[in-house]
């Protein structure tokens, strides 16, 4: 039982945000360490080796994290680049636009209005993408299927990218391990961008229709 009289489900990976003080599953923070010049460096995939340093993955929060945070959780001194959010978020980005481009090699995707309203009428859909800046009104006509996700925190250039292509305005994935991660790391990316700190304009997640 947790302090709170909630039943703790050990199944979860938690950690404890270095700035909040909020522990919560590891899907939404963002690890970090030190690097050998001391430098506070991301750990978006979750590899490097080092203590981990963990914050949550939102930008007002991250903006707030200083050197005396990073290095008590490192118990070293240790300094905070100016443009770590920056860099948070551009590796965040960069990691779902390759997910949602394994999601396309692996025929679990589709991109334009036409296909992705198909795919919502005739298929299980677990993310419906929208690009940031795409008309309000034609990202209206499409609808996010009970249990699906909605997205909308990539530029149409970004999910150009992620599906081969100059820009993309309306994407959707199928259920599957791969949409599963998408999701993981585009909850990431909202949370960096929706406080309005970030690169990309602030963005609202859409609620089902």
């Amino acid at each position: 039982m947790s302090r709170g009289g909630k039943t703790k489900d050990r199944s979860v990976s938690e950690r404890r945000c270095i700035v909040t003080g909020e522990v919560q599953p590891r899907q939404g923070l963002i690890r970090f360490v030190s690097s050998p010049d001391n430098l506070v460096v991301p750990d978006v995939l979750e590899k490097l080796p080092g203590r981990g340093m963990w914050v949550t993955a939102d930008r007002a929060v991250l903006d707030s994290a200083k050197d005396g945070q990073f290095s008590r959780a490192a118990k070293a001194k240790v300094h905070v680049p100016d443009d770590l959010a920056d860099e948070v978020e551009r590796q965040v980005t960069r990691r779902v636009i390759d997910l949602i481009s394994l999601a396309r090699k692996a025929g679990l995707a589709v991109a334009g209005f036409e296909k992705v309203k198909s795919w919502l009428a005739d298929k299980p859909v677990r993310v419906l993408l929208q690009a940031s800046d795409g008309s309000v009104r034609g990202k209206a006509k499409l609808w996010t299927p009970t249990g699906a996700r909605y997205f909308d925190c990539l530029t149409q250039s970004e999910l150009g990218m992620a599906y081969g292509r100059e820009s993309v305005i309306h994407g959707a994935l199928a259920t599957g391990g791969l949409s599963d991660r998408v999701v993981e790391e585009a909850a990431r990316l909202k949370g960096l961008r929706d406080s309005g700190g970030g690169q990309g304009a602030a963005r609202k997640e859409q609620t089902s229709l």
